[in-house]
């Protein structure tokens, strides 16, 4: 034992939750905004009587970066450790620590920002984009939009540009046609979804096996038993939901426009469905995320070159700096507008600060002291799962952001999944079952106070209908109580082994 943790003291439960409470209140501010007050109605009295703090008042008025309340609850977590007799140069250790374990998922996450802008420029991402919009029918209005906002996800990794994009023209479309709009909504949402938690793109698919510690295309493997099914089950429902709504017409001027807006900007050769056939091919035959989503962005950048006419120099600067549409169109160019390393650096900055204080957390005991209050209530395989997918859900109601949530519940939990002879993918597919899933249906969490001011639809009205969203949580519970596709760690290390892949991280 080092003389920085001689004299450490276990936390108390209330020491423990001292760093989790100032967490929670700091990123109220980054969330919460006096202007959205009518929207908050519930919690109106309690921010009004907060807005007339000194301190507080100020930050209510303004949107705050996540980055700063989750340095923030660091410093109260390090001033707790420092309490609890865990001096600085464990402390500091402990920081590093935490920020080893993500740089695997850093390190992929910088490549998917070259790969989305590369995509983009070489017209992989808008020929896939137009092809899902003529998937569009009058019959099966709700089908189809749950289905288009899938493909439309999928291939740019965004929930949130594709509602902001695709979303908003299909909520039009929905009304002329005398949808309700909650039902619109739903749809819209669980496609939006299905595709953020599949896409290799997705900065929360790369941040899950990252901090669970399994290799990226397993982690989208293993998600497909949950996610997979709750598509289907969720598409069937559509279908039989919009059955009663399917003589209408379409007035589908928007979905023209940005149809007319694609093809009009960019050559769309079937040849550029050699880049991701490639990366799902590599994804099949078992290759290594990095490698993998390299060699698509480099056949992505020779499509550029050769079916957009753009030069070297310019796919290297849209590899970093991202794509800039310039067609005239609103609606296209929000679509389009993306991508690029630098476009990353936010949600690395989430990811460092938030693995710092799990750092902490961890090192100084206070993060097992929650863990075991909590895991002192789950005995069995299906009890660590059903605390993964609640306190991820927890987390999204109580610190209201998705990247928390999956987070702090993977260190949280990890050594617990290791000793119970499960694989890390078990853990990041949990992660995502709970937490990515369920961030937009609470109305106060960023995903859900931005579909909200995107669709036009409160949550709570759309949460019925988001079927996928609501399936996907009940599919994983169910398998963590049977044992389906729950994979020991020891099978894993063996087929591993055999396929000679290694974990990110």
């Amino acid at each position: 034992m080092t003389n920085s943790s001689r004299s450490l003291r276990a936390p108390t439960l209330g020491e423990a939750l001292v760093p989790v409470i100032c967490l929670i209140v700091f990123l109220a501010g980054s969330v919460l905004n006096l202007n959205d007050l009518p929207r908050l109605a519930v919690i109106t009295p309690v921010l009004e009587t907060l807005a007339r703090v000194p301190y507080f008042g100020t930050v209510l008025q303004t949107w705050i970066p996540v980055q700063i309340p989750l340095l923030a609850a660091t410093v109260v977590a390090a001033i707790m450790a420092r309490r609890l007799g865990l001096r600085w140069p464990a402390i500091h250790q402990s920081f590093l620590q935490g920020i080893m374990l993500s740089l695997g998922a850093v390190l992929i996450l910088l490549v998917v920002g070259v790969l989305i802008g590369v995509w983009i420029a070489s017209g992989v991402v808008p020929l896939l984009i137009v092809s899902g919009l003529k998937l569009l029918t009058p019959g099966a209005f709700l089908f189809a939009t749950c289905l288009i906002c899938g493909i439309v996800s999928l291939v740019t990794g965004s929930s949130w540009t594709t509602a902001g994009t695709v979303g908003v023209a299909l909520i039009g479309v929905g009304q002329g046609l005398g949808i309700p709009l909650p039902m619109v909504a739903g749809a819209i949402i669980s496609g939006a979804y299905f595709g953020d938690k599949m896409s290799p793109l997705s900065d929360t698919t790369n941040l899950a096996p990252g901090v669970a510690g399994a290799e990226l295309f397993e982690h989208v493997r293993h998600m497909a038993y949950t996610t997979g099914p709750s598509f289907v089950i969720a598409l069937i429902l559509y279908w039989l939901l919009g059955l009663r709504y399917g003589d209408g017409t379409v007035d589908a001027g928007s979905i023209t426009e940005i149809t007319n807006g694609v093809t009009g900007a960019f050559d769309l050769s079937r040849w550029l469905l050699v880049p991701p056939l490639l990366v799902l091919g590599l994804v099949i035959a078992r290759v290594p995320a990095l490698p993998a989503l390299v060699l698509g962005a480099v056949v992505a950048g020779i499509g550029a070159t050769l079916f957009q006419g753009a030069t070297l120099a310019e796919v290297l600067t849209i590899s970093y700096d991202g794509y800039a549409s310039e067609t005239g169109i609103a609606a296209v160019d929000d679509l389009l507008t993306r991508g690029g390393m630098s476009s990353m650096y936010g949600t690395i900055g989430i990811i460092l600060c938030a693995m710092c204080f799990g750092g902490v957390m961890e090192r100084s005991g206070m993060l097992g002291r929650l863990a075991g209050a909590i895991l002192s209530l789950a005995k069995t395989r299906g009890g660590l799962v059903g605390a993964t997918l609640s306190t991820s859900f927890g987390i999204n109601v109580l610190a209201a952001d998705q990247y928390l949530a999956i987070v702090v519940p993977g260190r949280m939990y990890r050594e617990a999944y290791d000793k119970m002879g499960l694989h890390p993918k078990n853990l990041s597919r949990c992660l995502e079952d709970g937490g990515t899933i369920t961030s937009p249906l609470i109305p106060w969490n960023s995903c859900g106070a931005y579909m909200f001011a995107t669709l036009g639809v409160f949550p709570l009205a759309y949460l019925p209908f988001a079927f996928l969203n609501l399936i996907n949580p009940c599919i994983s519970l169910l398998y963590g109580i049977t044992g389906w596709t729950m994979t020991p760690a020891d099978k894993a290390l063996s087929d591993a082994e055999g396929t000679a892949e290694s974990p990110v991280v």
